[in-house]
């Protein structure tokens, strides 16, 4: 779960099932009662054909915690100029940073920087898609030091310029919880 739209979803799932939640927030939930494995079974039916998971391995689990974080501080628009990833992960799942990105990058096939990269080139890409800032403010927004910076990484990524993308007709995104 990446999003509201997303809580909500999972929240008319287990309240089709008739199952009370004490916790729900992005990447987890939790009932107030065990369930049975033909309770999970169903809900793991209902999360799939609404395009969740039912996360069972830790492994899986600390990843979703990862992504969710990372997502979550992108999608608040806010991330300061000195925002250190590191300490913030660190922070978040209360873990060694190198165990962090160990663990992610052997599951994902791409570092946690690389990760963080491409989730801020997204939210880029859709900024500029709405128009509504300039790529100054979009830079700023995101934690660059420079519009030069945010403009090398998005020329990396995408082979555009950030100016080439927003004036193009074929505007390609990825969903945050797609990357």
């Amino acid at each position: 779960m990446v999003c509201n739209r997303c809580i909500s979803a999972v929240q008319t799932i287990f309240d089709e099932l008739r199952e009370e939640l004490w916790n729900i927030q992005l990447g987890e939930a939790g009932t107030k009662n065990p369930l049975s494995e033909k309770d999970l079974e169903k809900l793991d039916l209902k999360l799939k054909s609404a395009g969740f998971e039912l996360l069972k391995d830790s492994s899986k689990k600390q990843i979703e915690k990862i992504k969710t974080l990372i997502i979550q501080i992108i999608s608040e628009e806010d991330i300061p100029e000195n925002f250190i990833l590191s300490e913030f992960l660190k922070a978040g799942m209360h873990k060694d940073y190198s165990a962090i990105s160990k663990l992610f990058s052997q599951n994902e096939n791409v570092t946690l920087e690389q990760y963080f990269i491409l989730q801020k080139i997204e939210k880029a890409k859709e900024l500029l898609v709405y128009n509504e800032l300039t790529l100054t403010e979009i830079s700023q927004k995101l934690g660059y030091k420079s519009v030069q910076h945010l403009s090398s990484q998005f020329r990396k990524i995408t082979d555009f310029s950030p100016t080439q993308f927003q004036k193009s007709k074929n505007r390609k995104r990825i969903e945050l919880d797609k990357v």
